[in-house]
């Protein structure tokens, strides 16, 4: 594939990732305001949510008023995870987003007596967060690979911090079964606001 080939697929995938996290975040989106968030032609975000629902990734359902409600499929949120780590691994940006929010959140779990902390998930968030945690002084109690994380270690956990790219919402929803809300920790670069709001919610 050329420069200009390769760039073309890369904004492709931005924007699916952009069409499938609005969606996520709310049902009764509209094109217009996916086509505002993203900055592109509302002919263009129509495109891409008519391809979705092709590709059977997003359900739609008509609403009162003649409006539409989207739906994540099964299939749409693997995808959207695909295209999360696909983009985070490939972003500049990565590592500095990743340190900022990390700092962020080790500052918030040791002012809340949630350290040592457990991540779970292993790769390259997990270095990072590993490397913060040195320069910072914050106690890392372990790193479980999502895939064969035990419930015991979770509930041993005094807080855990998502580290996982390939599955994030998995882990998430595991770790949730297992851990009370408010001692679970999401870096917002995985993209998981939905749940971050229910941790922050528990918490209140």
């Amino acid at each position: 594939m050329d420069i200009d080939g390769a760039r073309r697929a890369t904004i492709e995938q931005e924007i699916l990732l952009g069409v499938l996290d609005a969606v996520e975040r709310d049902r009764n989106v509209t094109q217009r305001r996916v086509a505002g968030e993203l900055g592109i032609a509302l002919g263009l975000a129509n495109a891409y949510l008519k391809r979705c629902v092709r590709k059977g990734l997003i359900k739609v359902s008509e609403v009162p008023r003649r409006r539409y409600a989207y739906y994540l499929t099964p299939q749409g949120l693997a995808e959207k995870s695909r295209l999360t780590a696909l983009y985070l691994s490939h972003s500049l940006t990565f590592f500095r987003n990743a340190r900022n929010q990390l700092e962020t959140i080790f500052a918030e779990a040791s002012a809340r007596g949630h350290v040592p902390l457990t991540l779970v998930g292993e790769g390259d968030l997990a270095e990072i967060a590993l490397l913060v945690a040195r320069q910072h002084g914050v106690e890392i109690g372990g790193v479980l690979q999502a895939s064969a994380a035990h419930e015991a270690d979770v509930n041993a956990a005094k807080g855990v911090v998502i580290t996982d790219l390939a599955d994030a919402r998995a882990t998430y929803d595991w770790v949730v079964e297992h851990l009370d809300g408010a001692r679970i920790y999401v870096p917002t670069l995985l993209r998981l606001d939905a749940h971050r709001a229910s941790r922050e919610a528990v918490a209140q």
